[in-house]
């Protein structure tokens, strides 16, 4: 691939800065949870939101959908949600004589995945191949679905009666997994005093799909030292070898660790990756990825701090701009 301009790199930066600025006049006080959730946008890799009810996860992810002149579609996740409720269905069409696919809601740029955990594990399982091929099979015919495509998804970790645990497999197709959170004393206050002037129904688009796709583009030529890979190599060796976790990250998680480091590193201007970009997002890219032996998890450990830990423990290279 042929090395980035500096116009690219300012290209990418100025219309990073535009699209986070935009999703904080509504997520108030929450700017490092805003630039993951457009880091997994512009990397095109799909996001998980969890905690608990009432801190803006549904938000957040409508005032990304809202900043993206692009279609979007909201799909409310409830047990009796059918595969073909999602995905589409072919009918038979009395007129033409023919069958006709119509395409679900699956079928959008952005496609917000709300309560995804209240769905049961059939109409979950539907969501598999399309997050990770960005198609549709139904009757034998793979359909695409429109690029840039991007799932976000939001589950309450709280309110456990009637969810359904969502699969390794499909938590594996989560690029990230964020946690809002709750705000500060200032931001939640702001947050009282204009709530009804800050709804993503407000917002106006900044970019539109054929800005992500460029962004996307752009990520994938940022330059990732050798270094690096190693570096994401033996974090990933770590998790495998600790004590606390029975099955560690696994080759697609350091690939998506990768991947979502150049698209972090060019928000700031930089069109290289440093290992301070690896630990920032280490956490979110690598902890849902993690299955705990039985006894940590009793313990109450999560992955994160295991991530933590492994973080702590494995040195860091002395790498600077690109070489």
């Amino acid at each position: 691939m042929s090395p980035l301009t500096p116009d690219e790199t300012a290209d990418y930066a100025t219309t990073f800065e535009n699209l986070a600025e935009a999703v904080s006049t509504v997520v108030l006080g929450k700017p490092d949870v805003v630039r993951m959730a457009l880091t997994a946008l512009c990397t095109q890799g799909h996001l998980l939101l969890e905690d608990v009810p009432g801190v803006g996860k549904t938000t957040l992810a409508r005032a990304i959908a809202a900043v993206v002149r692009g279609q979007w579609r909201r799909i409310q996740f409830t047990p009796d949600l059918l595969p073909a409720d999602v995905v589409g269905v072919t009918i038979f069409n009395q007129a033409t004589r023919g069958f006709e696919f119509h395409p679900g809601p699956i079928f959008a740029n952005i496609v917000i995945a709300d309560e995804i955990n209240r769905a049961s594990p059939k109409t979950q399982s539907a969501l598999l191949e399309v997050m990770e091929e960005r198609t549709v099979t139904v009757d034998g015919t793979r359909h695409p679905v429109p690029q840039p495509f991007l799932v976000v998804a939001t589950q309450n970790p709280v309110e456990m009666d009637g969810t359904y645990r969502l699969p390794e497999a499909q938590l594996d197709r989560f690029l990230m997994k964020l946690s809002v959170g709750y705000p500060d004393e200032e931001a939640e206050l702001e947050v009282m005093r204009g709530a009804a002037q800050r709804s993503p129904n407000r917002l106006q688009p900044v970019a539109d799909t054929t800005d992500i796709a460029r962004m996307i583009g752009i990520a994938e030529r940022a330059v990732v030292h050798d270094e690096i890979y190693s570096y994401i190599r033996r974090i990933a060796v770590a998790t495998r070898r600790h004590p606390e976790i029975r099955l560690g990250l696994s080759p697609r998680g350091c690939v998506a660790l990768a991947r979502a480091a150049r698209a972090y590193a060019l928000s700031f201007g930089r069109p290289y990756v440093l290992p301070e970009d690896v630990k920032s997002l280490a956490p979110a890219v690598c902890a849902h990825r993690l299955i705990l032996a039985p006894d940590a998890a009793l313990r109450g450990l999560s992955g994160g701090d295991v991530v933590t830990q492994v973080l702590a423990e494995v040195a860091a290279p002395h790498v600077g701009a690109a070489r």
